[in-house]
């Protein structure tokens, strides 16, 4: 039961990165976050991305959800270093 909840938790965390992907590119386009599903996404990234806001831009090029990412695959990491423990 527990290396299904780890298991679960993983596959949470693998789709969040897409979606934080997903939020990204809709930058480049006008308008895309004003859309309903822009609205959706903005509901789901915003919260996590406002951790990272102390990343200033850098050539006016916001590198935070790079790290944000990174941040992720370090809790994936340590969700399958337990997976394989239990």
């Amino acid at each position: 039961m527990i290396a299904f909840l780890l298991w679960a938790l993983y596959q949470l965390v693998d789709a969040y990165i897409l979606v934080i992907i997903v939020w990204c590119i809709m930058s480049w386009f006008p308008n895309a976050r004003n859309s309903r599903l822009g609205d959706i996404i903005n509901r789901l990234v915003e919260p996590y991305m406002h951790w990272f806001d102390f990343i200033p831009p850098i050539g006016g090029i916001s590198f935070a959800p790079m790290v944000a990412i990174l941040v992720l695959y370090f809790v994936q990491a340590g969700l399958a270093h337990i997976s394989a423990i239990l």
